[in-house]
């Protein structure tokens, strides 16, 4: 039996399971769940999905999404 898990690798190296998955340039909130479009308020800590990638272990695979901070001009875009 492999066991698969989803995990979000913030940009200081810190990882936190997640119950789904996430796509590439997908925006999320600090708790790796999906952001919609527009933002409500641009004073929020965004992340962006930048790469995924995936690790097989003995009986598990993990699924890694990396994930870069958006800067505060570029909030501004989506708000």
């Amino acid at each position: 039996m492999i066991v698969s898990s989803s995990l979000i690798v913030f940009p200081e190296g810190d990882t936190q399971e997640i119950p789904h998955t996430l796509k590439i340039n997908q925006l999320t909130d600090v708790n790796g769940y999906p952001l919609r479009l527009p933002l409500s308020s641009q004073k929020m800590i965004v992340f962006r999905v930048f790469r995924i990638s995936t690790r097989d272990l003995p009986g598990e695979t993990q699924r890694l999404f990396y994930l870069e901070l958006v800067g505060m001009p570029e909030l501004l875009e989506y708000t």
